[in-house]
């Protein structure tokens, strides 16, 4: 357990089957559990598995509680802590929504999260699907392994420092006016490293993801490669094999990552069926015109560290607003505030 005491966070009224994904899970392991609000002191330095019961109407009342106390309490209050989630829902919605929400408020807290950090139940239990098709296990077994997997790796986990790490960036902004852009320049200019390489996806250089059968996906990944080719094989695929850090520049457009920044985390989907990416780190910088930039972490967050495995290191996004080009620049410290960022990553 790496001297990490274990504690699970179960807010409300668990549901029947939640009981037994932590009840299974969690056999033979020495944990504490917290149940209300008045308990949720001490959070630095544990392993801690959020279990979160959502019922029909997908909110939970108590989970509300305790990431309002998590805001709250300081950007340090989970320091040095690694976390972990399971979700329960009666019907097929708001399980991954949920936990990507706790993963962004803890990890803003300074908690850290394993590659594939969620197990989600959903009421059909459908969301296993994938794995049933390579064994001949139920949904519900699938989902009880699932569990003490993830409960495994959790309590195993550590965040080890890289000398020297290859980092990747990857952008499709414009340098002449991209305030994502100019915070990006304020922030590598205090990484000492010189293994940076950045990649700047093109309009028209990335075509999308077309959902390629699972064996042929497969077939082209096996050989790092994918059907369409392109600038993905060609440097992005060798470039994400070879870095120990990926750092995306992510605007906030209409609420969402640019579509060829989409492109590229949906086009990763060849490269994955071969190699995992659990040993690799995710960082990001978003800015946002008006509001919204925790919307675009929450993406990120889903997308490569709840699916594609990436370790997701305490702070991991720079959230930023600005409007007008340039505008960035004039946030208040924003030049101490990008040298504390370049820090996080060299860590």
């Amino acid at each position: 357990m790496l001297n990490k005491d274990f504690l699970i966070i179960m807010p409300g009224t668990p549901s029947k089957i939640l009981q037994e994904m932590v009840h299974h899970s969690t056999a033979n392991k020495n944990y504490s559990i917290v149940t209300k609000l008045d308990n949720l002191t001490d959070l630095k330095n544990k392993c801690i598995l959020f279990a979160i019961e959502l019922g029909d109407s997908g909110i939970n009342i108590e989970l509300y509680k305790i990431l309002e106390k998590i805001k709250l309490s300081g950007t340090d209050f989970l320091e040095n802590s690694v976390g972990a989630v399971f979700t329960h829902s009666n019907n097929e919605l708001f399980t991954r929504s949920a936990a990507r929400q706790i993963i962004l408020y803890a990890n803003m807290a300074g908690c850290s999260f394993p590659g594939r950090p969620l197990v989600e139940a959903t009421g059909s239990l459908k969301n296993f699907t994938t794995l049933k098709k390579i064994s001949n296990k139920s949904y519900y077994n699938l989902c009880l392994n699932s569990c003490t997997d993830l409960v495994n790796r959790l309590l195993s986990f550590n965040i080890t420092p890289i000398k020297n790490p290859k980092i990747l960036v990857l952008h499709a902004s414009n340098w002449k006016t991209s305030n994502t852009l100019m915070l990006w320049k304020l922030i590598k200019k205090n990484i000492s490293s010189k293994n940076i390489k950045e990649i700047h996806i093109e309009n028209g250089t990335v075509v999308d993801c077309k959902g390629c059968p699972y064996k042929t996906c497969k077939h082209y990944g096996e050989q790092t490669n994918c059907f369409y080719g392109g600038i993905m094989v060609e440097e992005v695929y060798p470039s994400v094999l070879e870095s120990n850090i990926l750092v995306l520049l992510c605007p906030n457009y209409n609420d969402s990552i640019s579509s060829n920044i989409s492109a590229v985390i949906n086009r990763l989907t060849a490269l994955f069926r071969k190699t995992k990416f659990y040993d690799k780190y995710m960082y990001s910088v978003i800015v946002s015109g008006h509001s919204g930039s925790d919307i675009i972490a929450e993406q990120l967050i889903s997308a490569l560290n709840i699916n594609k495995t990436f370790i997701l290191p305490p702070y991991f996004a720079m959230m930023e607003t600005a409007n007008d080009a340039g505008a960035v620049m004039k946030n208040e410290n924003i030049e101490k505030r990008a040298k504390s960022f370049a820090e996080k990553i060299l860590k």
